[in-house]
């Protein structure tokens, strides 16, 4: 009888337990997009001294969620919440720049770091974002990401998918 075959005998590797996880089907990873915003001088010492930094500002699409990171402040909301999305600006340097600036007319709230273009995204419910206590939400968020035109044609995708 072969060494192999005799009672007790384990191989080195069992044969119906592999060593590493089987590949991950083609179209299984989780589709996400980062998006870094742009920084436009003077406009955006203003931004990086309210701690907005390019490390740690960024505007992610997930499979099913949006994320805007803009320094300590946050906003995260699912992607069937987002109800539009359209290409603002330019915008005058008293409205962008430093902290998220909060509007007195329809309480939006804008992750500004450039006076040129940005993207302003509309919402079902309002959503948390500058105030930690959750008491001021927000119909629209604006973000003024280096690539205006291509984060809204992916962030209406990405909402169709989950649609």
């Amino acid at each position: 009888m072969p060494e192999a075959n005799r009672p007790g005998h384990h191989p080195p590797v069992e044969q119906d337990k592999p060593r590493r996880r089987p590949p991950v089907p083609k179209g299984a990873r989780p589709r996400t997009t980062t998006w870094r915003f742009r920084y436009d001088w003077p406009v955006a010492a203003a931004s990086l001294l309210a701690g907005a930094l390019p490390g740690r500002s960024e505007v992610e699409v997930g499979e099913t969620h949006l994320r805007v990171r803009y320094g300590v402040w946050s906003l995260r909301t699912e992607l069937t919440n987002v109800a539009d999305v359209t290409i603002t600006g330019p915008y005058a340097p008293t409205k962008v720049g430093g902290p998220p600036r909060l509007s007195l007319k329809d309480s939006g709230v804008t992750f500004g770091t450039t006076t040129a273009r940005g993207v302003c995204i509309g919402f079902h419910r309002p959503v948390r974002a500058v105030d930690p206590l959750g008491l001021v939400r927000h119909p629209a968020a604006t973000v003024t990401v280096e690539d205006p035109e291509a984060f809204r044609k992916e962030l209406q995708a990405a909402v169709r998918r989950v649609s």
